[in-house]
């Protein structure tokens, strides 16, 4: 028996093992590197690529949201953040918590500029999407976080650093925390930058566990600095996850209630000659419901 399990342990470990295609160290830390400084063709292309991105959202169009993702250089001082992490070289941290800023601020200010200009006011579903964000986000972005460490340090970078720009969406959340500043609204400014927090800390945390796991090399620093980095990141977060637990379970209670609103709705006004044209779901201060439905064809019976 204890054969079978060495064996077995000697296959999952050959099989899931980065060591044989991963590239060398250090060509993978100048990689992450050399994208984090937001001047130049860096800054223009973070500019042009929330442009894009807010016209997007404006117009509801997905294609365009998903090239804007792909063209933003965002991902680069996130993972470098991770890595730096890692690592415990704290200089490079505070370089790139700069940039990172800077990159924020500039995504922001371009989105608010142009929804100030822009004559549509209503806010898309696309936007709306963006500001509530859920444990599910948190998911994601952790596994693009694994994922687009685990593609920088491999051989052949292939595609996934494209997915996980797409999957984690951190151009959108800016873009829509610009349209709240633009439009007035504290909801979709929070929301969206919460969004954003969550995606960027949670792919930093997991290219710092890919970076953990492959053994990079650390800057030489006290044992008493290590212990109090690492204990700031869970602190982080579980500061980072909570809200977005108790936003999930708000989804799904409504998502739930809703549901049996439509049953109730399909079951009760079920009848010849009738038809549902609407109903209205409201809720008074004190948290009463009331359901409205507009019926056209032969009078329903109130009772």
């Amino acid at each position: 028996m204890r054969e079978i399990w060495m064996a077995v342990k000697r296959f999952l470990k050959e099989r899931f093992s980065l060591r044989g295609d991963t590239d060398y160290e250090q060509n993978t830390i100048d990689a992450v590197r050399r994208g984090v400084m937001f001047k130049g063709v860096n800054l223009w292309t973070l500019i042009f690529a929330t442009l894009i991105a807010s016209i997007g959202l404006k117009v509801n169009s997905t294609a365009v949201i998903i090239g804007a993702m792909l063209i933003s250089p965002l991902m680069g001082p996130i993972l470098g953040v991770g890595l730096g992490t890692a690592q415990y070289d704290f200089p490079l941290i505070k370089k790139l918590f700069k940039n990172l800023l800077i990159a924020t601020l500039f995504s922001i200010a371009t989105s608010w500029l142009y929804f100030c200009l822009t004559p549509l006011a209503e806010a898309q579903s696309e936007l709306l999407a963006r500001t509530s964000p859920t444990i599910w986000d948190v998911l994601i972005a952790l596994a693009g976080g694994i994922i687009g460490m685990v593609a920088v340090a491999s051989r052949e970078k292939g595609n996934p650093i494209a997915g996980v720009a797409i999957a984690t969406a951190l151009m959108p959340p800016l873009c829509t925390a610009g349209f709240g500043l633009a439009v007035g609204s504290v909801q979709y400014f929070a929301g969206a930058l919460y969004l954003y927090i969550i995606n960027s800390v949670m792919i930093a945390l997991g290219t710092f566990r890919v970076a953990k796991l492959l053994k990079y090399p650390v800057v030489e620093v006290h044992t008493d600095k290590q212990r109090l980095t690492k204990r700031i990141i869970a602190l982080v977060t579980v500061v980072i996850i909570a809200p977005s637990i108790f936003l999930a379970y708000r989804l799904v209670k409504n998502t739930v209630y809703e549901d049996s609103v439509n049953r109730f709705v399909a079951t009760a006004f079920d009848l010849p000659d009738s038809q549902v044209l609407s109903k209205e779901l409201s809720a008074d201060p004190q948290g009463n419901k009331t359901l409205k439905v507009f019926v056209i064809g032969t009078p329903v019976d109130s009772s």
